[in-house]
């Protein structure tokens, strides 16, 4: 059910309970409670993730998340039975930000309930499956809730498991769409690497009889999955377009804006006309720099890409790309401190490292992923893509002429300095801690990364890296932020092409051809996700102006960035409530 993250022996209850004078218990909080433990119960690869460990006696490090028919069925009981109890609950005397905890839950267990009983991905999508296993395996390796004999303990426990998941994965499967059939094959071998490769060096001599007999007959039916999915799955294939009336619906539950796809779609192509504008007009001014004595093109793409071009060729190389991200980690670092945007997190607990090859087809560039919710000590990860053997010259090229030395700036803007690293960071310390639990593990997609895209914009306003060549660059990068959403609406409900998409990308947007087919992949993997870029980053800004008119001549804007992020992440027009009530 709920996404992934990890943590300690320690209970929730202990976790979720307060450490100093206790105050009067608000009217939700036995219900938030029994929700975050119940809802990741159900995913015990998420709640280790998340640092929720036992429940109701049971073991969840040693479990795999349960997707046979008894075990759907107690979901949906769960899920329906936790949206009567917020319906009675929302009809007694409550306050603003129990109102809002209210409307996650509401939120969380609809948009579940849709894809259980409608969407039905568990039917359709073996990448739920392959990539189940794999955060399943992950999380204990790199997180050191407990002592690493223990965790490779749970690992193995997990990986006895893995046959069992796999054969009810087959039971579930009717058909899936060819791109998330190949997918998963890729992701599926790099979970067979994970248990060969990486895992295995480490077990005990006092474990290595019992691995090595679980791990085997895991990577055997690991193996057989993949020869299931090419041989037998391939031959029921389906649409990835979701279509247009469970898009809406989703679109609803996911983004939470009140906004229909269509007026958003309507507001993206209008925001794309503009910032191609405005890049027009700077391309037209830095010209000369770059082409002394030579008279710009007429057209619009052709001055722009002729510019970009240029700037596109300072880049790095595959050997120095993550000693430059951690460069720019550090750069981006000071400049919030020097600029004092806002307190920074005490922690210090991010860490930069490849991104997990199970991973790997949703982040074809990079990602976040943040510190357990419930345990944070236990450390964040920035991950790069790293690039690999097979790719050949070419792509390798185009990727780092898309992260050149200002694209790489602004992913780790994004992904890490001011973006989802410190939005992560001040969600760990909402209080209470059961508040603190549910908006962080439950909260709002449009929040989150709506942040890190203003966080970007704001670095820019600043002066981060004030150059031409940066402004250009963010210029572009806000275009592929509008295009997100065309991309999504378009391709789920209005029969786009992969032509039409690429063009959108390459020619519209000016990203390089790898970048284009990366994204178009992750386009037909998911689905009302890509637009949380445009939709958050419009109500972090209308957000701002609302709470610096209200504020007049008091308004700080580190007061403004800390007070938001001290919310936690609800959905942006029940944040505007709390902020301007």
């Amino acid at each position: 059910m709920p996404a992934a993250r990890v943590s300690s022996t320690l209970t929730i209850a202990f976790l979720l309970s307060a450490c100093h004078a206790p105050a009067p218990p608000a009217p939700v909080a036995p219900l938030v409670e029994e929700f975050v433990r119940t809802a990741l119960s159900f995913s015990p690869s998420s709640a280790t993730a998340q640092g929720y460990h036992e429940h109701r006696g049971a073991a969840l490090d040693d479990l795999l998340d349960d997707y046979s028919p008894s075990g759907n069925q107690q979901a949906r009981d769960f899920l329906t039975g936790t949206i009567r109890k917020v319906a009675n609950l929302a009809q007694t005397s409550l306050d603003d930000e129990d109102k809002a905890d209210l409307e996650i839950i509401r939120l969380y267990c609809e948009s579940a309930l849709l894809d259980l009983n409608q969407i039905q991905s568990y039917r359709h999508n073996p990448t739920v499956y392959v990539e189940m296993i794999g955060n399943a395996l992950y999380s204990p390796f790199v997180l050191n809730y407990a002592p690493e004999e223990a965790r490779l303990a749970h690992i193995t426990a997990r990986i006895e498991k893995i046959p069992a998941a796999l054969e009810t994965a087959k039971q579930n499967l009717l058909d899936a769409p060819e791109i998330w059939n190949t997918v998963a094959q890729s992701e599926n071998d790099g979970n067979i690497d994970l248990i060969e490769k990486t895992i295995r060096p480490k077990i005990p001599a006092a474990l290595a009889a019992r691995f090595n007999t679980v791990a085997d007959n895991a990577v055997k039916a690991l193996k057989s999955f993949n020869e299931y999915l090419k041989n037998d799955l391939a031959k029921h294939t389906s649409d990835w377009r979701l279509g247009a009336k469970p898009y809406d619906e989703k679109f609803k539950l996911t983004l939470a804006t009140g906004d229909t796809p269509q007026k958003t779609l309507a507001d993206a192509e209008a925001a794309l006309a503009s910032i191609r504008e405005d890049m027009h007009k700077q391309a037209l001014a830095v010209y000369p720099k770059f082409f002394p004595g030579k008279t710009p093109p007429s057209g619009l793409n052709a001055v722009v890409s002729e510019v970009l071009d240029k700037v596109a060729r300072q880049h790095t190389t595959p050997d120095h790309y993550f000693d430059d991200a951690r460069r720019d980690l550090a750069e981006t670092t000071q400049f919030v401190k020097d600029k004092q945007l806002l307190a920074l997190p005490e922690a210090g607990n991010l860490q930069v490292i490849p991104t997990p090859e199970f991973m790997r087809g949703i982040y074809g560039v990079g990602g976040f992923s943040q510190a357990p919710a419930l345990e944070p000590r236990l450390g964040a990860y920035y991950w790069i893509t790293p690039f690999t053997p097979g790719m050949g010259p070419q792509r390798v090229e185009s990727k780092l002429r898309e992260y050149n030395f200002y694209g790489l700036k602004i992913l780790t803007i994004h992904e890490a300095m001011p973006g989802h690293y410190v939005q992560a960071e001040y969600a760990s310390q909402v209080q209470p801690k059961w508040r603190g639990a549910l908006r962080e593990i439950f909260g709002n997609i449009p929040y989150v990364e709506g942040w890190a895209v203003y966080a970007t914009e704001l670095m820019i306003d600043q002066g981060y890296q004030n150059t031409p060549e940066m402004r250009l660059t963010f210029g572009k990068h806000m275009l592929r932020v509008v295009a997100n959403t065309i991309l999504d609406v378009k391709l789920q409900t209005m029969g786009m092409t992969d032509r039409q998409a690429l063009d959108l990308m390459i020619d519209d947007t000016f990203q390089e051809k790898e970048e284009a087919e990366q994204k178009l992949q992750r386009a037909k993997l998911s689905s009302c996700q890509l637009p949380a870029y445009f939709v958050g980053w419009r109500g972090w800004d209308r957000l701002k102006a609302a709470y610096e008119k209200k504020q007049g001549a008091d308004f700080k804007l580190a007061q403004f960035h800390e007070r938001a992020l001290k919310e936690g992440a609800p959905p942006l027009p029940v944040l505007s409530r709390l902020m301007l009530r």
